[in-house]
């Protein structure tokens, strides 16, 4: 044995592990196995994995399931390892592991004991006093649901109403402006920039209205059911007290499942959940692309808006700025609909009374769910709050804009109409001073029919 190593042992045998590490023989022996992709569970999950097996210890010790000097230390451990900037560290099993995600569980289980056999005058077992009552098919699910659960009240949607705030202060601000409405990408009836904000408002107002009605749905934990969801080695009041316990500990109303089945042999609430965040990116995708549409020129595009200019656009064209907030928001959209494809395929593997996807999945929705929420951040703070508006472009191309004619129809008819604006495109006119020549409409009537801001509204 070298110096820089130690000899532990579990069921399969002896195992030598680095002399320092808090993990024992099931983790190395999963470190050996996994060299999949070089990446680890996300921290939240981890943070979240260590507040479970807290409240599992103080659940169990309320019914003195285990000691109160065993069940301290462990929560003493907890505690420690939750107050550690790097206890990443002390994680390093691979995300694509065995599918229950045992191997995370049993890390935790490792580290946590060895922890906790520091504060405690006898040894503190990883599966019989940090794992008691409890199994990695309950403990994944649970964390999934736990992990996911905290990001999204805390992180996510926090973000998204942010982010609809500051849209409906800039929509305040530029609404005077009254610009080319588009459709197809082509010119179509007036609307005024503040009309193209609020829609943007009202977009993520429905999406966070469905992240909402997903909490209660994530905040159901399968904890109790342990290895098939029979609840066999835990109390029969540790899924309710378990509950109850993480609610104190989160701020979060957690409780049990009704079904500790349904939640163990599938992921249908995560998947759920990932298909609300994948509708966020795409609302996302669409907000970024408008921005970069109203943003392209500054010449030969439309120019409507000038957003912040952060940084030098190309290594060989001097002066040119890019739309980069947009368009890293455009690609984060991107993978978040590609991780909610993934994370399909892993709800899919719900085989019997197990899910054997769960690492994956778990990776995923919280890498999905940290993409839309540094978005939303971007969005708000680098894009809306500080673009600025071309009055002159827009006014430009608004007034030569032959569509316009549209108001027309119901005095001179539909025909007649697009004979005016006909001309007017081979022409390159302001439609009112083509509309004049052709019609009997004095210029005074024209101008008040053509006005682009009353256009804007049907009242």
């Amino acid at each position: 044995m070298a110096n820089n190593t130690r000899i532990e042992k579990d069921s399969m045998g002896e195992l030598e592990v680095p002399h320092d590490a808090l993990f024992g023989a099931q983790t190395q022996r999963a470190i050996n196995n996994f060299p999949v992709s070089g990446q680890r569970l996300p921290e939240p999950f981890i943070r979240a994995l260590i507040t479970v097996k807290k409240a599992a210890a103080l659940a169990n010790m309320q019914l003195g399931a285990i000691s109160d000097s065993r069940g301290n230390a462990i929560v003493r451990a907890c505690d420690e390892l939750l107050n550690c900037d790097d206890v990443m560290q002390h994680f390093p099993v691979d995300v694509y592991q065995t599918g229950s995600g045992t191997s995370s569980n049993m890390n935790a289980n490792e580290v946590i004991a060895n922890v906790a056999s520091k504060f405690a005058d006898e040894v503190i077992h990883p599966n019989d006093h940090v794992n008691y009552g409890q199994s990695s098919n309950d403990v994944i699910p649970t964390t999934i649901h736990v992990s996911a659960a905290l990001e999204l009240a805390f992180r996510l949607i926090p973000s998204v109403e942010t982010l609809i705030e500051q849209i409906e202060v800039k929509a305040e601000s530029v609404s005077q402006y009254c610009k080319t409405g588009r459709t197809h990408l082509m010119d179509a009836m007036p609307v005024t920039m503040a009309q193209s904000l609020l829609s943007w408002a009202s977009q993520l107002k429905q999406q966070l209205n469905t992240l909402r009605a997903m909490q209660s749905g994530i905040q159901t934990l399968a904890q109790g059911g342990t290895a098939v969801g029979t609840g066999i080695n835990a109390h029969p009041n540790f899924a309710a007290t378990f509950a109850n316990t993480m609610s104190d500990l989160t701020d979060l109303s957690f409780s049990p499942a009704d079904n500790f089945f349904a939640l163990i042999g599938s992921q249908d609430t995560a998947v759920t959940l990932s298909g609300a965040v994948k509708s966020l990116a795409v609302t996302f995708m669409k907000i970024s692309n408008d921005l970069r549409w109203m943003n392209s020129g500054p010449l030969a595009g439309l120019g409507e808006i000038e957003l912040e200019a952060l940084q030098p656009g190309s290594s060989i064209m001097p002066g040119k700025v890019n739309p980069v907030i947009p368009e890293a928001v455009a690609m984060a959209s991107a993978q978040v609909m590609g991780n909610d494809t993934a994370i399909t395929v892993g709800g899919q593997s719900g085989n019997f009374e197990l899910n054997v996807m769960l690492p994956m999945i778990a990776s995923n929705l919280l890498s999905s769910i940290s993409l839309m929420t540094n978005s939303a951040s971007l969005l708000g703070e680098k894009a809306i709050k500080t673009f600025s508006v071309n009055s002159e472009s827009i006014e430009d191309a608004l007034y030569r804009n032959p569509v316009l004619v549209t108001a027309l129809n119901p005095v001179i008819g539909y025909a007649e109409a697009a004979e005016i604006a006909k001309v007017a495109y081979k022409e390159n006119k302001p439609i009112l001073d083509v509309a004049e020549s052709m019609t009997s409409l004095t210029r005074e009537e024209l101008a008040t029919l053509l006005d682009p801001k009353k256009l804007t509204s049907n009242k």
